[in-house]
């Protein structure tokens, strides 16, 4: 019935997550506002690292990609769960440091880290740093001299593969602003110059094809793409690859429409064609890590919304307008990303009707979604869009000064806050 299976109505005809009454959380919280899933979150952490103690006999990391989704407690859970984390900004990096993180598990990626940030990943004792180009590595390398510390480094490779999708989250291709292309030898030199460098510790690879991917076609192909420069490193530079990282991307199930297969399937497919390829060439089998993030957080979250005016164009499109918007979810705008609704207090009824669900900015383009089925609803009800865990909170902005939702997280019949919601007074903190 829902796309989340976390997701269920109770004898009052109400949405609920996790055994939660979504009206009550509605009431108790207000509105809009992000729920996490706490028990969700934890089983999608589980069956990744579960993959790779199966697949890889234990030889790897799980690092959970901050960007989906990154709080206190939600670093918390994912350490709990014996997960690293991947981090992209001093802000991710500081945060997860705050939430007792484990250093030697983060891996810092950036197209454009700061010398701060670079400086703050040194300090802290970052197992792993994921370099994307030359200057960055030029950078490092006088840091590290400075401070006597040497840092572990992978170097970001474009692999050049087709994730079949939008091309916005497309990252594998050459002409993509991450990382070192192989097709020109880039990545090669990148390599030798990496090698070159007294105060960096060359260990490994990454790539990155992707995000929303539904087959295991394109990871299976960059998998193949990699051990084979993997093996002419060793056989021209003599140079030792101990860590892979393959990336992310993995997808989830948004609509009906989303036929994602199981996580384990894709582990399973990649792993065949690494283990073949070291058996094939006499390769040590690399530690092999992961960044899923979406794939964790998403379909364990929904966004609550009160709905304010309802305006009917005859023969054109009715708008159900909601009390948040593109603040609280741009992916529409960004990308015409799709979502399944549900009036929450009327879950259990037919979707009779078919709306354009519009925000409250000041921006013709501001829709969490449009020719959207759904219940018939009148002002004052609840609308819960579904898996809303990822890159919903973490893109929020305060556009129009609008204040940035709560979020709560659900586990065992009880719900806290994990993020308070904003007030007025944050809005204006740092103004002069």
């Amino acid at each position: 019935m829902f796309v989340s299976k976390n997701l269920d109505v109770n004898e009052k005809g109400n949405l609920t997550i996790g055994g939660i009454d979504t009206t009550e959380l509605a009431k108790e919280y207000g509105t809009p506002l992000y729920v996490m899933d706490e028990d969700l979150i934890r089983s999608n952490a589980r069956s990744f690292k579960d993959s790779i103690d199966r697949f890889y006999n234990g030889n790897g990391l799980v690092c959970y990609a901050s960007k989906a989704f990154a709080c206190k407690e939600m670093y918390r859970v994912i350490a709990s769960e014996g997960l690293g984390v991947d981090v992209v900004s001093g802000g991710e990096l500081y945060t997860a440091i705050s939430a007792g993180t484990d250093p030697e598990k983060i891996c810092m990626h950036g197209n454009n880290k700061t010398y701060d940030e670079l400086k703050m990943a040194i300090e802290y004792g970052v197992g792993r740093i994921v370099a994307d180009n030359i200057y960055e590595m030029n950078a490092l390398n006088a840091l590290c001299a400075e401070t006597g510390k040497k840092a572990n480094i992978l170097l970001r490779i474009k692999p050049g593969v087709d994730a079949h999708t939008h091309n916005f989250i497309r990252t594998g291709q050459i002409d993509s602003k991450f990382g070192f292309a192989l097709e020109t030898g880039e990545a090669f030199e990148a390599v030798k110059f990496a090698l070159e460098c007294d105060n960096l510790n060359f260990v490994g690879l990454h790539c990155h094809i992707g995000s929303q991917i539904l087959d295991t076609q394109g990871f299976e192909a960059a998998a193949e793409v990699m051990m084979t420069f993997i093996k002419k490193l060793r056989d021209e530079l003599d140079a030792n690859v101990r860590d892979l990282n393959l990336g992310g991307g993995f997808g989830i199930k948004y609509t009906e429409a989303d036929d994602p297969l199981p996580y384990e399937a894709f582990m399973e497919a990649v792993s065949i064609v690494v283990h073949k390829f070291c058996q094939e060439n006499d390769i040590p089998l690399p530690f092999i890590l992961i960044e899923p993030g979406r794939s964790i957080a998403a379909p364990a979250g929904i966004t609550l919304y009160t709905v304010g005016g309802k305006k009917i164009i005859p023969d054109i499109r009715t708008y159900v307008s909601v009390d948040g918007g593109m603040c609280d979810n741009p992916r529409y705008i960004l990308y015409q990303s799709e979502y399944d609704a549900v009036v929450a207090n009327k879950a259990a009824l037919p979707k009779n009707t078919t709306v354009t669900i519009a925000g409250k900015c000041c921006e013709s383009g501001d829709l969490i979604g449009e020719n959207m089925p759904l219940q018939e609803c009148e002002p004052g009800d609840i609308i819960a869009v579904c898996a809303t865990g990822a890159y919903n909170y973490s893109m929020s902005s305060n556009y129009n000064r609008l204040l940035k939702p709560a979020v709560v997280f659900v586990k065992n019949g009880k719900s806290r806050i994990a993020v308070r919601r904003e007030t007025l007074e944050d809005i204006v903190r740092n103004d002069v």
